[in-house]
């Protein structure tokens, strides 16, 4: 009676065993290309849950990836390190505000839908893409997979970052609605891709069929285009008709904030009993921070609010956020005017 219970527990064990052996066998059936990169075949494995033949194949994807130096390079001496009276003429010419003035006169009627829906200001949307790309006339020059590869696996500084965009990256070849050639998708040497330069992880999370055909494309649908970098903005935080920055005054004796960030954490109320104060109409209870920038006449100070900080969510340079605003600012000024 003891052998055949002994029997029959070995033989149930043996049918749990079934699923181990099978994916054993299977993990063994599959083909794993030779690792190019050095932690390529742990990042593929970890994009695809372990799963070995998606590992296989996102390590395939990997092997075309190539280091070049010239991103880490790049990277290391990003403009946002310039002062502000260096930043500033990159992007606030009389040139880029015109041609932003014809880009939103081209395509007005979109982006005047755009508006209406999200509440977002069609001139943050067409400055956001006179900073990234120039309106789409320079939207980079690196493969994707190149840059993603070289910042995920070769520079450690930024590399959960990259490594995760890396990640989502090789998730697209798996994704039909996002209009990504992962082999051949060219973009900046941190990644971003498109005319609104969305990395890998905004592009899922945020990117929209604008245009409803089915498929999200950053490159070619201004539809798509338009309505993803308005989602961008609203998911992180844009208050409709909120203010951005404004020029701070202080009194003599002001406590010395300097720079406070661009997290708005002082009530006005505050800073005002500090010395600060704008001419800017701000309710009391808003909260503002201080930043200092370096112009051509020394510094200045500027009260930032809570959209100045969703600006910096799509780049953290306080420069990056001031360029968008005042050519946003520069850009409604001069497609009003051209409507009278």
């Amino acid at each position: 009676m003891i052998c055949r219970f002994v029997a029959l527990s070995l033989v149930v064990l043996n049918f749990s065993l079934l699923p181990a052996i099978a994916a054993a066998s299977n993990a063994s059936a599959v083909a794993m290309p030779k690792e190019k990169h050095p932690g390529s075949h742990t990042l593929a494995q970890q994009a695809a849950d372990s799963d070995p033949a998606r590992t296989a194949k996102f390590l395939a994807v990997l092997n075309q990836g190539v280091y070049q130096q010239s991103i880490i390079d790049a990277i290391t001496r990003p403009a946002e390190a310039k002062p502000w009276k260096n930043y500033r003429p990159i992007f606030l010419t009389p040139e880029r505000i015109s041609k932003g003035v014809k880009f939103w006169q081209t395509h007005a009627d979109e982006l005047a839908k755009v508006q209406a829906s999200t509440q977002l200001p069609a001139e943050y949307i067409v400055a956001i893409i006179g900073v990234e790309t120039n309106y789409g006339g320079n939207v980079g020059s690196y493969k994707v997979l190149d840059a993603l590869t070289t910042l995920g696996l070769y520079y450690p500084p930024r590399q959960p970052f990259f490594s995760g965009e890396l990640k989502q990256l090789l998730k697209f070849t798996e994704q039909d609605k996002i209009r990504v050639d992962v082999n051949k998708a060219v973009g900046s040497y941190a990644g971003a891709m498109g005319l609104g330069q969305f990395m890998p992880t905004s592009y899922a999370n945020y990117a929209v069929d604008g245009d409803s055909d089915g498929a999200i494309d950053l490159w070619t649908s201004y539809p798509d285009i338009f309505a993803s970098i308005a989602n961008y903005f609203i998911g992180h935080g844009w208050e409709a008709g909120g203010p951005v920055m404004s020029r701070a005054q202080r009194t003599d004796s002001a406590r010395d904030l300097k720079d406070s960030g661009v997290k708005p954490i002082f009530a006005m109320r505050q800073l005002q009993q500090w010395g600060y104060s704008t001419k800017l109409k701000v309710q009391p209870d808003r909260l503002a921070s201080v930043v200092q920038l370096e112009g051509m006449n020394g510094f200045s100070q500027h009260l930032v609010y809570q959209n100045f900080y969703v600006i910096t969510r799509y780049n953290r340079s306080p420069l990056y956020a001031t360029a968008v605003h005042q050519l946003a600012q520069a850009i409604a000024r001069d497609y009003r005017a051209a409507q009278l």
